[in-house]
């Protein structure tokens, strides 16, 4: 009989998990879940507990969906290897994938990661441009290398922020309302200037075109439209970060740099395309992959390896065979209107691009981010079997951004499970 007491209690998962992986690796809720299944649009825990994902973009399609699986089981038992011998499937996919891209982007590198693909990003345009300067939001996220994580505001970097760096103030619809991007603007003229002046020049703006981490604060088509004329004048490229508003999440645009309606040097793409298999890719011109490959000597060992392709491929299909663009459009618009009959006394805005929605709270005519209560209500949420988190500078904005086959229904079964949680959660004295 296995012996219990104190002196030789079993192991918690949670305390396997630091003694393996070491302190402060992140989970989700203040109880992580220890989810074992997905299907579709629902996951269950260990306990059997079912929860609808409202959250997860990585299984872009659904959760192990048959088809994608099915790719990957087929390719796997036939060959996988790396792209220093020819294979055609990851030069189908580069093919079909840029069909889905205007601009004069037809080249593309795979990689693993979005990190990696933002890194090779910012490579590139050092290349083109010969000048070393980066600028992105301060309240960003691209990354974990140590380019991209230059430019995050999670942590500041050992030793602080590079001095080719330079972070300029999110957007912030709420609090700093800027509806013609001029504001905007003229801080990233600010940047160059700075940058200019300090020997570096202008590189690249890196972005993602919804400003997902920074709180999805509400912007328009045109918006950005004096900040790419701002950095075009000094001859730096844009870099769209579409890690999270690509694939058709928009709805109405499959990508969100041109729901936006700007044209980008080099776009990024990263989990959702191949449903959450590891793989990446960065996309751009002749002219600009032309000149990183005579700078750079890049090769990538699993970087668009048959397996990856297959997948890559397979979520393609899905996308175009179940209509999973149009559906975001009709769900998405659904959920919107739903949310914004939402009360409640600390509810501030309701935001939304495409099928991704951010909802933030505060207190008090300062506007004083709601942060614990947003805790709170997320927790309640994750109770009533609904998974969905936080995001923004302050956490204080519920995030929601389902997989792409969340359908009206279940965005009604959010929206009512909302609204009891927001009854119940207890509003800060």
């Amino acid at each position: 009989m296995t012996d219990l007491s104190d002196s030789a209690r079993a192991e918690t998962m949670a305390e396997r998990r630091i003694r393996l992986m070491g302190p402060n690796v992140p989970t989700f809720y203040r109880t992580p879940l220890h989810i074992v299944r997905g299907e579709g649009v629902w996951l269950w825990d260990a306990a059997g507990k079912r929860y609808l994902d409202c959250y997860n973009n990585v299984a872009h399609v659904g959760h192990c969906h048959p088809r994608v699986v099915q790719a990957i089981a087929t390719q796997a038992a036939v060959l996988n290897t790396h792209t220093r011998y020819l294979h055609e499937s990851v030069l189908d996919y580069i093919e079909r994938l840029t069909g889905y891209l205007g601009h004069g982007i037809s080249q593309a590198i795979l990689c693993c990661t979005g990190s990696e693909a933002n890194d090779v990003a910012l490579r590139m345009a050092q290349a083109v441009t010969g000048r070393t300067g980066i600028i992105a939001t301060d309240n960003t996220y691209h990354g974990n290398t140590a380019a991209t994580s230059a430019l995050s505001s999670r942590r500041s970097p050992i030793g602080g922020y590079p001095a080719n760096v330079r972070r300029v103030p999110a957007p912030d619809s709420l609090r700093h309302p800027d509806p013609d991007g001029t504001i905007f603007a003229a801080h990233v003229s600010h940047a160059i200037a700075e940058l200019d002046r300090a020997g570096f020049g202008l590189s690249a703006l890196m972005l993602c075109p919804v400003f997902a981490n920074e709180g999805l604060s509400t912007v328009t088509p045109g918006w950005l439209d004096p900040t790419v004329r701002a950095v075009s004048a000094a001859g730096g490229l844009l870099i769209a970060d579409e890690v999270q508003p690509g694939f058709g999440r928009m709805g109405s645009h499959f990508w969100g740099h041109d729901w936006l309606g700007f044209a980008p040097d080099i776009v990024t793409v990263g989990k959702p395309m191949a449903n959450g298999h590891p793989v990446a890719a960065v996309l751009t011109r002749p002219d600009i992959m032309a000149t990183f490959r005579q700078a750079f000597g890049y090769f990538n060992t699993f970087g668009g390896n048959p397996v990856s392709a297959a997948a890559c491929l397979a979520t393609l299909d899905v996308i175009e065979d179940d209509g999973l663009q149009a559906r975001a459009a009709v769900t998405a618009a659904h959920l919107m209107e739903r949310l914004h009959a939402l009360r409640h006394p600390l509810l501030a805005e309701v935001r939304g691009a495409g099928l991704f929605f951010g909802v933030e709270f505060v207190t008090g005519a300062d506007l004083t981010p709601a942060t614990d209560f947003v805790a709170d209500l997320v927790e309640g949420m994750v109770e009533r079997g609904f998974i969905l988190n936080r995001i923004g500078r302050h956490a204080n904005t519920l995030k929601i951004r389902p997989p792409m086959p969340f359908s009206t229904d279940h965005a009604d079964l959010l929206a009512d499970a909302l609204e009891d949680a927001l009854r119940a959660t207890p509003v800060p004295a």
